[in-house]
């Protein structure tokens, strides 16, 4: 199984490192045709503004989102969290839409406003560390889309269907909870593109050519 990191702007070299310890290689990826192959693709925090600039020089919207179609994970943090919800505010900016969700840019303060707290994770009996920098803020959620951690009563990670989404960013820390999850999440579209294939495989060897007598017994 491949995962990818989009590596046009901001942190993508520690989101890469964080997962050195799952055994999980990542891949940076700076062109639409290296999203051939991966299951799931990592879209990091950074500057919204720059990265929607630096889109500009491929169909990356598209890509993206026949990358979401064909069964890809996706897992956007901070500017990447913004980039996958339906609509942004402050200002108004495009997205993925991939995401129910409505979210505002730097709701949680300036860069001198940063923090780090620990917040519940829904189904883990560990506290998850997050780092809160110029982070978004969910305004509002779709109701197909599932709260996993808060922070004040307000949803800062959340997952619908094959995407997750964090304002904060996980790979600043050594909790690796996050990832983990991920690595689950893009595995089972891993486990679905193997059966195809082994079914393909049978489907093949179980065609009789067309120059060759097919004998029926009773």
């Amino acid at each position: 199984m491949r995962i990818g990191v989009l590596a046009l702007q901001g942190n993508f070299a520690r989101h890469a490192q964080a997962f050195d310890g799952l055994d999980q290689p990542v891949d940076e990826v700076r062109h639409v045709r290296q999203l051939e192959g991966l299951a799931g693709l990592i879209i990091p925090g950074g500057e919204t503004t720059t990265l929607l600039n630096l889109m500009q020089d491929e169909p990356w919207f598209e890509a993206l989102r026949e990358f979401h179609a064909r069964g890809g994970a996706l897992f956007g943090t901070c500017a990447g969290a913004i980039l996958l919800s339906r609509e942004v505010h402050d200002p108004v900016q495009p997205s993925l839409g991939l995401l129910d969700a409505t979210i505002r840019r730097n709701a949680f303060g300036r860069q001198i406003d940063s923090f780090e707290t620990r917040i519940d994770l829904a189904g883990s009996d560990h506290p998850l560390t997050a780092v809160f920098i110029r982070a978004p803020r969910f305004e509002q959620i779709g109701p197909g889309v599932d709260v996993l951690a808060r922070f004040d009563d307000e949803p800062v990670l959340v997952r619908q269907d094959r995407v997750l989404a964090a304002t904060f960013h996980p790979e600043l820390t050594t909790d690796r909870q996050l990832q983990r999850m991920f690595v689950e999440m893009a595995g089972r579209r891993s486990d679905i593109e193997e059966t195809k294939t082994e079914n393909r495989a049978a489907d093949a060897s179980a065609t009789v050519p067309l120059n060759q007598e097919r004998r029926i017994t009773c």
